[in-house]
């Protein structure tokens, strides 16, 4: 069934993003694609100076070619402002085609005009309009809105930085943001990098998320793409409970989280990328917020079938405490490779996970605190359990066949290969298959015994057990906890954000391109 259920969706993805048409008397009304050429590429100057105007100017189902060039990308500045941040480039058209020639020199530029490309400097920041109380609103970079079969490709974005309107997304697929419906459908993000050198701390303005997709239906593709020094996450899909959405070849970096996905299931998968260095590598989570409605369920809607997958990953070394990070993403258990918080229906299986401090594997419940806007209700959890406004238990996971190794080296009590809290749930969380040349780990003890069954009803340890206590003290959820024997976890000295390194660009950036000057011959 796992087979059938990916190659479907590849299938309907391809299907999607290449425009098939599957009604011919709507697909021949649509105009013949048009190439808009900005800056310059081989010595060949294209029409346009800026991206935003070449966007301006095309129709759904048009190209637009990007020279390299460091774009200090401004329509956001146009006009009276609103509440909430715009975009540097803000894409409103169905089958639009963005992509820069070259993923490295392609760079859509948070910063001042005239300054250093990505530059660190306090003075060389812009935080977006101000709103009427004189606040800056923030900025995204390139932001797809509520349209369907949109495709960004090959380019860099940095530096833009959230405020009082939100922003803070290098790159968003943006399907209704705070609405708790679905806006968008096909979507397409490959060779993108998206990076930030600038941090003003936990409560002001910083880069929030590397490549971000919400309330998206698909069938959506984040590919061979890289993210750092988010204080959110690198990654990040949400706000979808049936996502339709494969990230794969991806690499994080340096965030507080490599991956975050409140609110995310159904069709979803996590492949064949690397998650390292960050504070905590993949999370997942059910919240009562704007990323509505909860809970994070991996089955397909409508079926028992387990949908959502994180699979065939290398996982390794994400212990880091001198990331950025704000809101509930700093409560990141810091040393963990895999968290599932409040999650239900996940399948984590075939991944190398290694080095991390704390946990490989660390399955608890979400307490969410949180005043929630008026489309979010609790759904699927537990209001005023243990005090908390909203409770999400986590049952029906399973960890399989996973190569673990050195984990839990901070050498807590309960730190280990996998952890899980939990209460009695049909089915409960089960391990299967997994190894360790050093002996497998868990915390209840003998997992893999006691847990073995997929089908069975089952606890983890309760909340007041000593893992409950570590993973208290790790998150520093409830309070602040020093350092103490027994509990001792890295914590924050000084932020550091390293450069991003070349990545690897687009083998032929005219591939699939109607005829144009840049590309000669259509390929």
């Amino acid at each position: 069934m796992r087979g059938k259920v990916v190659l479907a969706l590849v299938a309907v993805l391809a299907m999607a993003l290449v425009g098939v048409a599957v009604a011919g008397p709507a697909s021949a009304r649509r105009h013949r694609p048009r190439v808009l050429l900005v800056g310059t590429w081989h010595g060949i100057r294209g029409k346009y100076r800026s991206i935003q105007a070449a966007v301006d100017a095309a129709r759904p189902g048009d190209w637009v070619l990007i020279g390299p060039g460091d774009y200090h990308e401004r329509g956001d500045y146009r006009g009276r402002p609103g509440a909430d941040a715009g975009a540097g480039v803000m894409i409103r058209k169905a089958r639009l085609h963005v992509r820069g020639m070259d993923r490295n020199r392609v760079v859509i530029d948070g910063t001042k005009p005239g300054a250093k490309q990505c530059s660190s400097a306090p003075s060389a920041q812009t935080l977006g309009p101000k709103d009427r109380h004189g606040k800056p609103i923030g900025r995204n970079g390139i932001e797809a809105f509520e349209v369907s079969g949109v495709t960004i490709e090959n380019l860099t974005a940095c530096n833009f930085l959230d405020g009082d309107g939100g922003g803070g997304n290098q790159v968003w697929f943006n399907g209704g943001d705070g609405t708790g419906r679905i806006g968008m459908g096909a979507f397409r993000g490959s060779y993108i990098s998206a990076t930030s050198t600038y941090y003003g701390g936990k409560h002001a303005p910083a880069g929030a998320y590397g490549i971000f997709a919400s309330n998206v239906g698909g069938p959506g593709l984040i590919s061979w793409a890289y993210a750092s020094n988010m204080d959110d996450s690198s990654f990040y899909v949400g706000a979808c409970p049936d996502c339709d959405t494969v990230v794969d070849h991806v690499h994080a970096q340096y965030s507080i989280l490599g991956y975050s996905g409140t609110n995310s299931g159904g069709r979803l998968v996590l492949e064949n990328s690397e998650w390292d260095h960050n504070g905590a590598g993949i999370v997942t989570n059910s919240q009562n917020n704007d990323d509505a409605p909860s809970p994070q369920q991996g089955t397909c809607p409508g079926t028992g079938t387990y949908c959502t997958f994180y699979e065939h990953n290398d996982i390794h070394d994400n212990n880091n405490p001198n990331t950025p990070g704000s809101g509930s993403a700093a409560l990141a258990p810091i040393g963990t490779g895999i968290v599932v918080a409040g999650g239900r229906f996940d399948t984590i299986q075939g991944n190398r996970i290694h080095d991390n401090g704390a946990w490989g594997v660390l399955l608890a419940p979400y307490p969410d605190n949180e005043t929630p806007p008026a489309i979010s209700h609790c759904e699927g959890g537990t209001p005023g359990e243990l005090t908390f406004k909203c409770y999400y238990d986590d049952w029906g996971n399973r960890v399989l066949g996973n190569a673990f190794s050195h984990n839990g080296y901070f050498g807590n009590p309960s730190n280990g290969d996998t952890g899980e809290l939990s209460d009695q749930h049909t089915p409960g969380n089960c391990y299967q298959g997994n190894t360790d040349p050093g002996g497998f780990t868990s915390d209840p003890a003998a997992a893999q015994t006691t847990h073995a069954d997929c089908g069975a009803a089952n606890a983890g340890e309760p909340v007041s057990s000593p893992l409950g206590s570590q993973a208290i003290c790790d998150t520093q959820i409830l309070a602040p906890c020093p350092a103490s024997p027994g509990f001792e976890y890295p914590r924050t000295t000084k932020v550091v954000m390293p450069r991003m390194p070349r990545q690897r660009t687009m083998p032929n950036p005219c591939k699939g391109v109607p005829g144009n000057p840049w590309c000669r011959r259509r390929h």
